[in-house]
């Protein structure tokens, strides 16, 4: 199914059982920051990104350093290195994804981000090493950012399409199908959101982080909030700006947050995550990368 409808999404959805996979990654890959500016084409639609002035490559691969190793104690995790030609790329969940034995390969909507695609490096290491097969959606014409636009509850093959100027309709049909999805819901974001990753998050296949103000339709939360019913904790709009929404749980029993996404939880959200849903919140500084627009759950390409 793949449907504007949350009520249809929500009945079918609430008849699917937990089985469709792993909720979290067995693995994760980074791209190191090097080469990090601001990129004018991504800040026409990025209201996040900080002004040219605002970023500090050193600081920002400082903070990446910190964050492999903080993930690396939880999960493996790799790095590729960055490029000065493509500024963008310290967010590789935008542009590289994986379902189990298959790599997919996002088409970006800017041209600065469209290099990543080209990447020899990454392509050759799931096609060689891991012999991994290849859906290359790069060169079709419709945008669709992966994992930036379409959030994935993997244990139910469930998806979440955002749709802006980085993923239309068709590009949310060709990742559905790309990642064998059962059910994807499409709805609009609100004015001035560009990624979906942003303003939701599905942990562990059981629980989720909204941002209520990052959706144009409020049945889409009302849907989010049915689905997961007491674990779905709905941010503010102070913990949504501090990229709480921007979140991943790459192990069953923890979530991974920015420091700043941290700091801005308010006593009942917290208590929600780690009490209700059973979550230990963990966090690692990442203000210098968050001058790029993204935050910690862009920085983390998962491999399942």
């Amino acid at each position: 199914m793949i449907t504007r409808d949350p009520q249809a999404f929500l009945a079918h959805a609430c008849a699917l059982a937990p089985d469709f996979g792993p909720g979290t990654a067995r693995a994760a890959f980074l791209v190191s920051p090097d080469g990090f500016v601001r990129a004018e084409q991504s800040a026409q639609d990025n209201r996040y990104m900080a002004t040219a002035d605002a970023f500090d490559a050193g600081a920002a691969l400082r903070e990446h350093h910190g964050l492999h190793r903080a993930l690396s104690a939880e999960l493996p995790v790799f790095c590729f290195p960055g490029h000065e030609d493509t500024p963008d790329a310290v967010f590789p969940n935008n542009v590289f994804a994986t379902a189990p034995g298959r790599l997919v390969i996002g088409r970006m909507r800017h041209e600065v981000r469209r290099r990543e695609a080209l990447r020899s490096d990454i392509r050759g290491f799931f096609r060689d090493v891991l012999g991994y097969a290849e859906t290359d959606l790069s060169a079709q014409p419709h945008p669709c950012e992966l994992t930036g636009a379409l959030v994935i509850d993997r244990a139910r093959g469930l998806g979440f399409c955002g749709l802006s100027e980085r993923c239309d309709e068709a590009g949310a049909a060709l990742m559905h199908d790309a990642f064998g999805l059962r059910a994807t819901l499409m709805f609009e974001l609100a004015p001035g959101e560009y990624h979906t990753n942003v303003v939701l998050a599905v942990l562990a296949g059981r629980a989720a982080l909204v941002c209520p103000g990052g959706f144009a339709d409020p049945a889409v939360v009302g849907a989010l909030e049915a689905l997961y019913g007491p674990h779905a904790v709905m941010l503010s709009p102070a913990e949504h700006a501090a990229f709480a929404g921007n979140a991943i749980a790459l192990a069953e029993r923890s979530v991974w947050m920015s420091r700043r996404a941290r700091q801005a939880l308010s006593a009942g959200t917290r208590e929600a995550l780690e009490q209700r849903a059973g979550f230990a919140v963990r966090s690692v500084p990442l203000e210098a990368i968050e001058a790029g627009g993204g935050s910690l759950r862009c920085c983390v390409a998962e491999v399942f």
